[in-house]
């Protein structure tokens, strides 16, 4: 194959996460929105609030990252961070996806999108740390826009939220955690207080 057919297979492939159903929905309530859909949200989000990152970060790897990082759910499926699940299984499937997946891409493409996901995974550089914050504030968004959304589901507690959520966004991104913080203390209040 050339390096073109194989880049299209890629891309044909990837496809698929326009398929794999999230549990949270959209803002509106409407539907739950799917892995591509997620992708695409937080790299609008990193793009529109850099800004705030707590150390300066590249956004043009940033926006990579995070349009990457979920592509290994076509194979390993969502796994929703407030659900039951064994972390290290699901690391197993996710490394064996992004073996497959990002195989698929001619081997110099491969390399540089399996060091982008492995380095998000990692999250130890600020690029990395900011976009893992910013893949937990749009799903944040979405439980505050629709009324508590999968908070009410699982049953999530404040404490869990900091623990789960908070934690990372503060970590990369500590004016957007202060700045959300007083919307989840009072969803919170009015709802279990």
């Amino acid at each position: 194959m050339s390096r073109i057919d194989d880049q299209l297979a890629f891309l044909t492939e990837a496809d698929k996460l326009k398929s794999i159903l999230r549990v949270t929905t959209l803002c509106d309530a409407s539907r739950r929105e799917n892995s591509g859909e997620h992708s695409w949200h937080i790299a609008l989000y990193a793009m529109v609030m850099a800004e705030h990152a707590r150390n300066p970060v590249n956004i043009d790897r940033v926006i990579k990252m995070l349009l990457i990082h979920d592509i290994v759910e076509i194979d390993a499926g969502d796994t929703p961070i407030h659900g039951d699940h064994d972390a290290a299984a699901i690391e197993i499937v996710e490394k064996a996806a992004a073996d497959r997946l990002f195989g698929l891409l001619p081997d110099d493409q491969a390399s540089t999108f399996r060091a982008l996901w492995d380095e998000f995974e990692a999250a130890e550089t600020d690029d990395a740390i900011f976009a893992k914050s910013i893949d937990r504030v749009q799903p944040l968004i979405a439980n505050l826009e629709t009324g508590g959304g999968t908070w009410r589901q699982y049953n999530v507690t404040a404490d869990q939220l900091q623990s789960r959520v908070g934690v990372k966004v503060e970590k990369g991104a500590p004016a957007i955690w202060t700045a959300l913080r007083g919307r989840i203390d009072a969803w919170f209040t009015q709802h279990t207080g």
